[in-house]
């Protein structure tokens, strides 16, 4: 085994989004810095999750870098709601702009990382059997970066090929003679669905859960638009950081609740939303998400929406979900249920007659096997934490990162972890990260450890670490904020319900603005709640 003799300042994990922000900054503080990256590109999320249909359901001119006034002026979107290769066209440019290659290390992934006390260094392994060793650690491994697969029995003796949404191949999947079964109709499912279904023989959609969906309206950008925002993007940037999910600052809601209002105003603003378009529906009224009456008059307007789009009535009951509206990731589609209107798209529902085995030959529920010729999994997630306790991560005292969270992830900010020094969370969980403009919460996350990295410099501090009881004030408060809310009402991604035998906890924070002015304030306290030396 080759052992590099370099002490690098900092080691990043992942070529995302975080990753690319957290090299610029590094570099700019002049530290050494190196980035590693399991794929054979960058782009994170957006490198991998390349299926048919893949798009960015926060705006384009939201979902972009602020650190830089020349590249906000000088990169042109072409939609409002910017697809997979737009989004790593974007991704690219920046990184052969400010020239971050030479540092990024691609087809290197992380296996172990090792805290060594006495140095005050981590100790990296990589699977190509070499070391690394760094000062801090600093993980960007993202939110949604770790495929779920139902361990569904069979699944390897299928015949056919079985993609993966966030896996999909680079070249371009041939489905016109072929009948097609997809598993799962969250984010990636609404929006694989309906290209399926115009490509493949026949799609047959395997549903267990009915999805709240509301039109994205996506279209050309409108020029006219794009120049004014820009005649103001740090207005228009600070605005949106005001905002609890840091976007859609420009948009008109009524700041009232859903209950005060007449049925016929209430009817007049639920169709506005819905013909504007995007995640403004959700914010229509203010209280959708804490008020559960409220909440059921936003679900029934879209299960009328759904009933008046599908035709066949059997089927729009189907699709019509009855959980609370929000509790499971709130998805934008495009063509979504007008699919279910195609002759050649079946549905199966699998809540009351769930998916047994899959054979040779297809997928065997308890009445019948479906013969297909290929599988298609958009099952999600290990989210928020699937992507760091996959690598073996070990602290002080050799505190293993899957033993100190077999209970739930327990952190200070979703930034730092007690017993594990020099290492950082970008977006990690208890930060608002996947209930915010995802652009935001990594700008926010990496300029805070990078201060905090300049900080310790300036005052010859060699390490850091969140303090227990700052940790579990923190784990606390973000209980306490969730069950203001009806986020926890039912079994989601949020809670990793999805993942057999995780523990149920809450992993988000809901809301940018104070989450933001409390890491201000830690800063400003000379780091409060972490201890240094």
């Amino acid at each position: 085994m080759s052992i590099s003799d370099k002490v690098w300042d900092a080691v990043v994990v992942g070529a995302g989004i975080s990753g690319l922000y957290m090299l610029y900054r590094l570099r700019q503080i002049g530290w050494s810095c190196q980035v590693i990256e399991a794929g054979d590109d960058l782009g994170g999320t957006w490198y991998w999750n390349r299926y048919p249909g893949a798009r960015c359901d926060t705006s384009s001119l939201e979902y972009s870098y602020s650190f830089s006034p020349q590249l906000e002026q000088e990169w042109e979107w072409s939609e409002r709601y910017p697809g997979q290769a737009e989004i790593l066209s974007y991704l690219n440019h920046v990184a052969d702009r400010f020239d971050l290659r030479p540092n990024i290390r691609f087809n290197t992934r992380l296996n172990q990382a090792e805290f060594q006390d006495s140095k005050n260094q981590w100790q990296l392994g990589l699977d190509n059997n070499q070391q690394l060793s760094c000062r801090f650690l600093l993980m960007a491994t993202g939110c949604l970066s770790s495929p779920y697969i139902p361990p569904i029995q069979g699944v390897k003796t299928f015949k056919g090929p079985i993609y993966h949404t966030a896996r999909w191949p680079e070249n371009q999947v041939d489905f016109s003679t072929q009948t097609v079964g997809v598993i799962g109709n969250g984010s990636s499912g609404v929006q694989i669905i309906p290209e399926l279904a115009k490509r493949a023989q026949k799609l047959v959609v395997f549903q267990r859960t009915a999805q709240y969906a509301v039109p994205s309206r996506n279209q050309p950008l409108d020029q006219q638009q794009v120049a004014e925002i820009k005649a103001d993007y740090p207005g228009f940037r600070a605005r949106n950081r005001q905002q609890s999910s840091a976007q859609l600052s420009n948009l008109e809601t009524c700041q009232q609740s859903a209950l005060d209002v007449s049925p016929d105003q209430r009817q007049q603003l639920y169709e506005a939303g819905w013909q504007q378009g995007g995640f403004a529906f959700y914010d229509t009224f203010t209280d959708l998400m804490n008020n559960r009456e409220s909440n059921q008059t936003a679900a029934e307007f879209i299960r009328s929406k759904i009933s008046q789009i599908v035709q066949d009535p059997g089927r729009a009951k189907l699709l019509s979900p009855q959980h609370i509206m929000g509790c499971k990731r709130p998805v934008l589609e495009e063509g979504y249920f007008e699919a279910f209107n195609r002759s050649n798209v079946e549905l199966v529902d699998i809540s009351i007659n769930p998916i047994q085995a899959i054979s040779s030959n297809g997928i065997c529920l308890p009445d019948r096997e479906y013969q297909l010729q290929a599988i298609v999994m958009a099952t999600g997630f290990d989210a928020m934490t699937g992507a760091l306790t996959k690598i073996d991560i070990s602290g002080l005292n050799g505190l293993s990162l899957r033993q100190k969270w077999s209970t739930g992830p327990h952190n200070y900010l979703g930034l730092s972890i007690n017993g594990f020094p020099n290492l950082f969370t970008i977006t990690g969980p208890g930060s608002p990260s996947v209930l915010t403009n995802m652009m935001v919460a990594i700008e926010q996350h990496v300029e805070w450890i990078s201060d905090c990295l300049q900080y310790m410099d300036q005052q010859g501090y060699h390490r850091i670490q969140a303090s227990a009881e700052a940790e579990a004030e923190w784990v606390q408060h973000v209980n306490q904020v969730a069950d203001q809310t009806l986020y926890t009402s039912c079994n989601s991604w949020y809670l990793g319900a999805n993942i057999p035998g995780k523990s149920r906890v809450f992993m988000p924070l809901v809301g940018f603005p104070p989450y933001a002015e409390k890491c201000r304030q830690v800063a400003e306290q000379e780091y409060l709640g972490f201890i240094l030396s």
